[in-house]
């Protein structure tokens, strides 16, 4: 039966998974991003949320609770001076979790986890537009109005670039 259980125990020990969600912790904010199974980026993610929150109140009281947990002033440190203040009006969510595929040698699942807010690269693709579904008759009932407004707009965007000097040509490099 399972009753009352919430977390995987990631089959370790108490003390062992308390020390290896404490050292992955650390790691995670110290570097922003770690490459891990999916069961401990699932596991560490219940364990760093908590505290990202906790962070966000710089107080005496909150820097100990977490210094509790991770047990490494350096952590603590990065952890209240620059990721609190760049996720500071984040209402939760701090990490993603990203699956790469399968590890060579046991096949287990592999992932990046990382914090939302530090990943360059995902902050600099432009959004794609957001797409919907929709029947038949409603998208000849919208054709109509559409094609009207572009056929009106048309001529001005001419008239825009017939006033439009003509000295600014495309320049070769």
């Amino acid at each position: 039966m399972r009753h009352n259980k919430k977390f995987n125990h990631l089959s370790r020990t108490a003390s062992h998974r308390k020390a290896m969600l404490a050292n992955m912790a650390i790691s995670l904010i110290m570097h922003k991003r770690i490459t891990t199974t999916l069961a401990k980026a699932k596991a560490l993610k219940m364990y760093v949320e908590p505290l990202i929150t906790r962070s966000k109140n710089d107080t005496m009281t909150s820097r100990r609770v977490v210094f509790r947990y991770l047990q490494n002033k350096y952590a603590v440190t990065e952890l209240f001076k620059e990721v609190a203040p760049k996720i500071g009006d984040r209402p939760g969510g701090y990490t993603r979790i990203i699956k790469l595929g399968t590890r060579q040698g046991d096949a287990a699942d592999v992932c990046f986890i990382e914090l939302v807010d530090f990943d360059e690269n995902m902050a600099k693709t432009p959004k794609a537009a957001k797409k919907t579904r929709r029947s038949r008759r409603s998208k000849g009932a919208e054709a109509a109005p559409a094609a009207e407004a572009t056929a009106t707009e048309a001529p001005v965007a001419e008239e825009a670039k017939a006033e439009a000097p003509a000295e600014e040509a495309p320049k070769a490099e």
